[in-house]
């Protein structure tokens, strides 16, 4: 069977498959915001675990962290383990955001956000921040499946259409049962994507070197220049990219809300311990995909291409291929599947609800947040053909998403204050938001560094400034400071979640 024909069987089997595991879901739905949104807070540890692996570990692993080693060398490891280190965030932050949203029933950290600084336009403007900012961050899930896809079928499947697939299944996903298929979808695809790239890893290192010891000699032989130090990247870069990185778990809706969901403390550790394990060998396997690529395909005109090249190389089994398309394809989905709840989740309840609509029902409220799914996806869509069109291959995969991450940036200062700072004031949320960017947003559009320090370094650096300083000269609200904060100082002690 032809390549064409090995990816479109394989496709088709897992579209199906995933629909089946979709409307099996459907069964335990109920009613409600929270339900369709948040699996009325209920999922087990093992289910959480691997839709929040699934979440976060994105087309840019296999895809832009692979094309980032390949170009740059061993920083790139450093580079994303710096997510992981990052993750000692969640270890601190994830219970708090876990108990004060069983506590007054938040759906999104713009909603803890608003009632925590008891203003709408706190609210508003994170909603916003998130909507700007998350749009590449999910169009780049687009961009690198169709790369994919198209070289795997050996161009019997256009980038257009890749891009077509993978946002449609993403709305039908959504749509089926909210989280409860998103999480489960998730968990079959977080499966997929640590399996077939194992595999992967696995005929790349014996078909092609013939071990890994083999491997990492001729790693050590033909390009020491990407092993020595942090490879080929420059400090500006590496902390440019590094930074928006460390604060992913707190900055990114579609994983702040992953922690109001698990059903229990013990589920909550297993979903924290289980990601840990996850991220750390997918993490190794795409730098190593990096490598392998490297030196058996030396010239390829852009990093992204790396992993789509190395899968057209014979020692690749055709289905292994086609297999590997689907888990990358999998990692996709499940990102802009979750980014297309949240969003949604983040226009119905703090910009509609918030802002214009106070005494709008919950069952309209859903229905709202329904038709904006598809609304959404349709932008991802046009952004992620204009930017493939626009930039083509040179686009780097991994630059992108670290700009997506800068801007989410600036909303960490307000969410840190939040929980620890009865000081802290919505005017000082509010600048240090808008303010912080709008500087990101211009620098990233210009192109311009400032001293050689990329536009989340200076975000960063603005953003607390303004945080700070404008706090400390306007009036927080005592009362909601001291409940909301006293509240967890009297009630974490009584948990044991680490």
């Amino acid at each position: 069977m032809a390549e064409s024909g090995y990816a479109w069987v394989t496709l088709f089997i897992y579209v199906i498959v995933g629909i089946i595991v979709a409307y099996l879901s459907k069964k335990k739905l109920g009613a409600g915001m929270n339900e369709f949104f948040l699996a009325n807070r209920q999922l087990s540890g093992f289910v959480s675990a691997l839709t929040y692996a699934a979440t976060t570990y994105s087309a840019f692993m296999m895809v832009g962290l692979a094309g980032l080693t390949y170009k740059l060398g061993v920083g790139a490891l450093g580079f994303e383990l710096t997510y992981l280190c990052g993750l000692v965030l969640v270890v601190f932050f994830g219970p708090r955001f876990w108990l004060v949203g069983r506590k007054f029933d938040y759906l999104t950290h713009a909603q803890l956000l608003t009632d925590r600084y008891e203003s709408r336009a706190v609210g508003i403007v994170a909603s916003l921040l998130c909507l700007i900012f998350l749009v590449p961050y999910a169009a780049i899930q687009l961009m690198g499946v169709s790369y994919l896809l198209n070289v795997v079928s050996k161009g019997a499947i256009p980038i257009i259409v890749a891009m077509g697939i993978a946002t449609v299944l993403a709305v039908i996903w959504s749509n089926i049962a909210g989280l409860r298929s998103v999480a489960w979808t998730d968990a079959f695809q977080a499966i997929i994507m640590l399996i077939t790239s194992i595999i992967t890893l696995c005929f790349l290192v014996y078909k092609g070197f013939g071990g890994f010891g083999k491997f990492f000699e001729q790693i050590n032989h033909d390009i020491p220049q990407l092993i020595s130090g942090a490879g080929l990247f420059k400090f500006n870069v590496f902390l440019g990219l590094s930074i928006p990185w460390i604060f992913f778990s707190l900055s990114n809706p579609q994983v702040t809300q992953r922690l109001f969901v698990p059903k229990s403390v013990s589920a909550f550790k297993q979903m924290i311990g289980g990601f840990l394990v996850f991220g750390f060998i997918y993490t190794l396997v795409s730098v190593l995909w990096g490598f392998g690529a490297k030196l058996l395909v030396p010239e390829i005109k852009s990093a992204d291409m790396a992993t789509p090249s190395l899968l057209a190389l014979p020692i690749i089994p055709k289905i292994v291929a086609v297999i590997v398309m689907v888990g990358i394809l999998s990692a996709a989905i499940s990102t802009i599947d979750s980014i297309l709840l949240t969003l949604s989740s983040m226009c119905t309840r703090d910009i509609l609800k918030s802002g214009f609509k106070a005494d709008i029902s919950e069952q309209a409220e859903l229905r709202y947040g329904k038709l904006i799914i598809p609304a959404l996806a349709i932008v991802f869509f046009i952004f992620a053909y204009w930017a493939a069109g626009k930039r083509g291959l040179a686009f780097m995969i991994a630059p992108l998403a670290s700009a997506a991450s800068a801007g989410l940036l600036m909303a960490v200062p307000t969410i840190v204050g939040s929980f620890f700072w009865r000081k802290a004031t919505a005017a000082g949320a509010l600048s240090s938001m808008l303010i912080g960017g709008l500087l990101v947003l211009v620098l990233q559009i210009t192109g311009y560094k400032p001293l050689g320090m990329w536009p989340g370094v200076w975000g960063l650096v603005i953003c607390v400034l303004l945080y700070v300083g404008i706090s400390l000269i306007t009036k927080p609200p005592v009362e909601k400071a001291e409940a909301f904060i006293g509240y967890l100082e009297k009630t974490l002690p009584k948990y044991r979640f680490f």
